[in-house]
C-alpha cells in the first residue's frame, strides 16, 4: 500500500509542473483579454463622450452649447499636443513617447466638464465616472502613469469651465412685424 502511494505521488509530482504551467499561461492570456477589454472600452470613450455632448447640444437646439463645447474642445487639444511635444516624455513600459498629458483623458474630461457644467450634475456625474473609467484604462494599458492622466484631468476640465456656462432655456420672446399701414407688437413667454 505504502509504495502505490509513493508511486502515485510520483506521477502527481511529475505532472503538477505541467498543470501550473498550463494554468499560468491560461490566467496571463485571461488578464491580457480583460486588459485589452479594458484598453478598448476607454478607445471607445475617447469618441462617444464627446460624440454625446456635441451631438447633445445639437438634439436640443443648445447652439450656443455648441460653440461652447467645440471652442473648449479646440482649445484642450492644442493644449495637450502643445505639450506633448513641448515635453515629450516617454511612456512608461518604452511604449512610446509624447506620454504628457494624457490626451485620451484630456479629451474625455473636456466631454464630461462640458456636460456637467452645461447641464447639470444629473448628467455629469455619469460623464465623469465615463472619463474616470477612460483615465484608469490609460494606466491599466501601460500607456500613461498616473501624473500623465491627472494632466489630462486638469487640462480638460480647465478647458471646459473656460468656455462653458449653464444651459439657460429661452423662457421669453418679444416679436415684432410691420407693413405698410400697422405693426404688431408680440410677446411669448414658455413655462
Amino acid at each position: 500500500m505504502e509504495k502505490n502511494i509513493k508511486k502515485h505521488l510520483k506521477n502527481v509530482r511529475s505532472w503538477v509542473p505541467s498543470f501550473l504551467v498550463v494554468f499560468l499561461l491560461w490566467g496571463v492570456q485571461t488578464s491580457q483579454a480583460q486588459n485589452k477589454s479594458i484598453q478598448t472600452a476607454g478607445d471607445v470613450l475617447l469618441f462617444t463622450l464627446p460624440a454625446t455632448a456635441l451631438g447633445g447640444s445639437l438634439i436640443i437646439g443648445d447652439y450656443e452649447g455648441t460653440r461652447q463645447f467645440t471652442k473648449g474642445a479646440l482649445l484642450n487639444q492644442a493644449v495637450t499636443f502643445g505639450l506633448k511635444y513641448a515635453i515629450d516624455k516617454r511612456r512608461p513600459y518604452g511604449n512610446g513617447d509624447r506620454a504628457f498629458p494624457s490626451g485620451h483623458t484630456s479629451t474625455t474630461f473636456q466631454s464630461a466638464a462640458f456636460i456637467q457644467k452645461r447641464y447639470g450634475w444629473k448628467y455629469g456625474l455619469p460623464a465623469y465616472a465615463l472619463a474616470s473609467f477612460t483615465g484608469y484604462s490609460r494606466i491599466n494599458a501601460q500607456k500613461h502613469d498616473g501624473w500623465d492622466v491627472l494632466a489630462g484631468v486638469a487640462v480638460g476640465i480647465g478647458s471646459a469651465y473656460l468656455f462653458t456656462t449653464p444651459y439657460q432655456r429661452e423662457h421669453m420672446e418679444l416679436t415684432f412685424a410691420s407693413d405698410v399701414d400697422s405693426f404688431v407688437l408680440g410677446f411669448k413667454y414658455k413655462f
